[in-house]
């Protein structure tokens, strides 16, 4: 997925390196909190649906959990400015076990048929606080990228960005194999005395593990420990073609929810439950796969480029694997979005860590996280009955669709879904081929060339002694 050949004595990342060891260790202790935390959020949907079989209840959890990811990401990014990411990365796992015993607590007391009404009072209030201990991880998502940017210079800091997206896919790969087997074996008890267990591990090593001087001082050290949206906003704008690629990445996001939202309809026209549980397993390891890659090849001279090349790539194959209705296509083509993603978010990733500075890098990531996801929830509310209500229809024997493009596209309800795909991925060509000939993309892209290599210079210069962590 580079765009440019690798070089042969290309930088790499070393065990040998005691900085790469130790970041080893991080990326281990968030594979364990994410790994749990997740699990924790996939089997609460699970519980409901079995409990209520209220379609409508479990929407509203993935709606509740958007929201809230949205709402807590500039808040969240201020803590990791203003604060050590060893202690952010602490706190983040002590404020998830102390929500965690709350709910086993919750749960242990409460009659079992309470579960099965979707108005219980105690079912929404246990889901809403398993979903601010699931929020809180969020912290170490936020924090770790700024991790990045400390430990490694440019150079390496792409390759460093691929483990992450590692970690990111070993998280997907076991918690969609574990979370439906706790709670097919034992409700959310089993699952949540697991996360309370998983998380004081965690938290243990985490203590025991010991981090460079540099990640010893807040990042704004000496700055009013406040949000400070309107200083973030500035900071981003006075990046050139930063407000272009934060919009850019929110409307590739509104795209991409749409055809995520419909994605598990359109496998299970084609496949049983089993059979498709199966197939996401084996595609969330190319994402592993995918992660490695870049941590070996890394990402090319310019990021920027990589993000919007690899986007175009992205969404001509999507436009393509919905024209059959075939088992063989969808995989195909899921398995190209599951290599293709890792890339594109390790990418923004990289472009950020060097072109904002240091000290405000928590708040910015914070701050486009929140945007790039405002619109995911409308999107998941909006695209699923306008596609059961108008498309469907359109596409089934009889309907307007069916008689323009039926012969050969084919008709019925799935044919409906993957007239939406089609249509969401030529909005996504559109979107990327206007944005890769924009003046922001090679403003962006120059910026990023001449952008200094070492964003913590500033900050460390101007930051009191060290403390031991």
């Amino acid at each position: 997925m580079s765009t440019d050949p690798p070089v042969a004595d290309a930088p790499r990342l070393h065990l040998s390196d005691p900085t790469v060891r130790t970041f080893a260790q991080l990326l281990v202790n968030v594979l364990l909190a994410g790994v749990i935390n997740f699990t924790v959020w996939f089997a609460i949907t699970f519980f409901v649906f079995l409990q209520t079989r209220s379609v409508f209840a479990t929407g509203v959890i993935a709606g509740l959990f958007l929201v809230a990811m949205v709402s807590t990401g500039v808040w969240f990014g201020s803590l990791v400015d203003h604060h050590r990411k060893k202690t952010v990365m602490q706190a983040s796992a002590l404020v998830s076990i102390t929500f965690y015993v709350t709910c086993l607590v919750i749960y242990l007391v409460t009659p079992a048929e309470e579960w099965t009404d979707p108005g219980s009072v105690r079912l929404w209030v246990l889901i809403v606080l398993l979903m601010c201990g699931v929020i809180a991880g969020n912290l170490r998502s936020i924090a770790l990228p700024t991790v990045v940017t400390t430990l490694f210079d440019e150079t390496l800091r792409d390759r460093a960005n691929g483990l992450v997206g590692t970690v990111t896919g070993v998280s997907f790969l076991v918690t969609s194999v574990i979370s439906g087997l706790l709670v097919a074996f034992d409700g959310m008890r089993t699952c949540l005395i697991l996360a309370i267990g998983v998380l004081a591990v965690a938290l243990v090593h985490l203590h025991f593990v010991k981090v460079p001087e540099v990640l010893s001082h807040a990042a704004a050290e000496g700055e009013p420990r406040k949000v400070d949206l309107r200083g973030t906003m500035k900071v981003v704008g006075r990046i050139p073609g930063m407000w272009a690629l934060i919009a850019f990445t929110a409307l590739n996001n509104v795209l991409g929810g749409g055809f995520m939202a419909l994605m598990d309809a359109y496998g299970l026209s084609m496949m049983s439950v089993q059979a498709w549980g199966f197939v996401w397993g084996g595609l969330s390891a190319l994402m592993i796969v995918s992660g490695l890659l870049i941590a070996r090849t890394g990402l090319g001279s310019n990021p920027v480029r990589t993000i919007l090349l690899v986007n175009l790539g992205l969404w001509a194959v999507t436009v393509v694997f919905p024209m059959q209705a075939s088992v063989v296509w969808l995989v195909a083509g899921l398995a190209a979005y599951m290599i293709a993603m890792p890339y594109v978010e390790a990418s923004e990733q990289t472009v950020l860590q060097k072109v904002v500075p240091y000290e405000r890098q928590g708040r910015v990531f914070g701050f486009a996280q929140s945007l790039e996801q405002a619109a995911s929830p409308l999107t998941a509310f909006l695209i699923s009955p306008l596609t059961q209500f108008f498309f469907i229809p359109f596409m089934r024997e009889g309907g307007t669709g069916a008689r323009w493009i039926g012969d050969w596209f084919g008709t019925g309800d799935a044919r409906g879904i993957a007239l939406v795909f089609v249509l969401i991925a030529v909005l996504g060509l559109v979107l990327t081929g206007y944005a890769l000939s924009s003046k922001y993309y090679r403003l962006l892209s120059r910026r990023y060339q001449e952008a200094p290599g070492d964003p913590t210079s500033d900050a460390e210069s101007a930051a009191s002694p060290a403390t031991a962590v």
